[in-house]
């Protein structure tokens, strides 16, 4: 029963939220005139140099008190006597727990956001310098158009702008503060439930004090917006595993986040992305595992909610590491664009164009376009050229509409410049959308 029981292995990491909670509680206290000025002081002053030891050396393990609220009280019953008894007046572990979780994920939400915010301005920083370099773009990762890095690259901005706003909606909706609802039903001391709100910088109390203890939704709102976000983190990361393959030589990955083999020398393995990869599977899998936790549970309190941390703990620390290895990757990377370029003519990546030109300067409709193109895509292929190397008279056979102007469209260039549609890939676009984005990461 012991080792089953506690929880200070894992929730020690709750440490500053606990003492900072219990400086607020007890501070409301003596205003409340529940304890006398001169005890919350003693037990302030008690706290203060808990949190010097806890800082210093970390916090003991003594499985015996369970956890961090009681390992915290006993060190404070040592250090101040009796006095330490009337810090726990008018509340509860169940109110306690649920404010300092709430508090922690607060505070990972945070930095998760400043994470983000700095993988966003280093993939501002590279599609500005590559808003006119070409590459192919794909469907079924088989050549589809031609469209510029910086485009793709702000494509990965929109997705990481979505999940800032997942992490910002979460925030807004956990920052209310449980502490004061006791056990489950509330405290009959006359307690300001209001003030212990502000200390701890909650928008205002919780409203039912059955819910307050129960609810873990902050904590799973907090797991999905994870999720979501290492999804995108490992789409990212798998694009630079792709791209830095030798077929592709798209992309020279920084030495600082790749390593060696242990028995080829010529080896550069992209690991880090790699790792961004699996931490993906572990994230979501963190974010299942509590939301299994908490099905069927009754109210309020159950100890199965003692399991609701380490998933959080884990997935941050997870979340946190791959922002950090992206960030650097992006920023730190050297983008091969001759070799981009090349691929982009490769595969008939223009032959949109074509029938796009068919349709606009022809008069075709599209499917019959899309048909002549198929066909002058094929002769193309048979002889090992890009369509814009095809004779006119090869392209007149074909369909003699075509005449010496289709050639204007035929280059990479004329194909992204043509995308000149809002949110399209032609470098103007993509220089007014960087420029937009530079202004909402600096609040203009």
């Amino acid at each position: 029963m012991r080792e089953i029981n506690a929880s200070i292995p894992f929730d020690k990491a709750l440490w500053r939220q606990d003492i900072a909670a219990s400086k607020a509680h007890v501070a409301m206290l003596a205003a409340c005139d529940i304890v006398s000025a001169e005890d919350a002081e003693t037990i302030i002053d008690g706290l203060e140099q808990i949190a010097g030891e806890y800082e210093k050396d970390g916090v003991p393990e003594d499985w015996d008190l369970e956890d961090i609220h009681m390992t915290t009280e006993s060190r404070l019953s040592e250090l101040v006597g009796p006095a330490a008894g009337r810090l726990h007046t008018a509340r509860s572990r169940n109110d306690q727990v649920a404010t300092d979780f709430r508090l922690w994920v607060r505070e990972a939400i945070d930095q998760a956001d400043a994470g983000l915010e700095a993988l966003q301005r280093a993939l501002v920083a590279q599609a500005d310098v590559h808003a006119d370099s070409i590459m192919p773009g794909f469907t079924h990762l088989q050549t589809a158009q031609p469209v510029t890095l910086g485009h793709h690259l702000m494509a990965y901005y929109e997705m990481i702008r979505r999940d800032r706003s997942r992490f910002h909606d979460a925030r807004a909706r956990m920052n209310e503060c449980p502490l004061g609802s006791a056990a489950l039903a509330g405290t009959g001391f006359p307690i300001d439930r209001e003030m212990t709100a502000q200390a701890l910088s909650f928008d205002t109390p919780t409203r039912n004090s059955l819910d307050a203890v129960s609810d873990r939704d902050f904590a799973m709102d907090y797991l999905q917006a994870a999720a979501q976000c290492s999804l995108h983190l490992s789409r990212l990361a798998e694009e630079f595993v792709i791209w830095a393959s030798q077929p592709f030589g798209f992309v020279r990955m920084p030495d600082s986040l790749s390593t060696g083999s242990s028995i080829m020398p010529q080896k550069k393995n992209p690991d880090a992305a790699e790792l961004v990869r699996g931490h993906a599977g572990r994230i979501v899998g963190c974010a299942t595992a509590l939301m299994v936790t908490m099905k069927g549970l009754p109210l309020a309190y159950s100890k199965d909610m003692q399991d609701d941390k380490p998933p959080v703990f884990e997935a941050a620390n997870l979340l946190g590491l791959s922002i950090a290895a992206m960030t650097g990757m992006v920023a730190d990377s050297t983008f091969k664009t001759d070799r981009m370029r090349q691929a982009a003519e490769l595969g008939y990546a223009t032959a949109t164009d074509l029938a796009d030109w068919l349709v606009r300067q022809a008069d075709i409709p599209f499917r019959e376009a899309h048909h002549i193109t198929g066909a002058a895509v094929k002769l193309a292929e048979s002889r090992g050229v890009a369509l814009d190397q095809l004779p006119l008279e090869d392209l007149k056979a074909i369909d003699e509409r075509v005449d010496q102007r289709v050639y204007a469209a035929l280059s990479v260039e004329a194909s992204v410049a043509a995308r000149a549609s809002f949110g399209g890939t032609a470098p103007a676009q993509v220089r007014k959308q960087v420029a937009e984005a530079k202004a909402e990461l600096d609040g203009e």
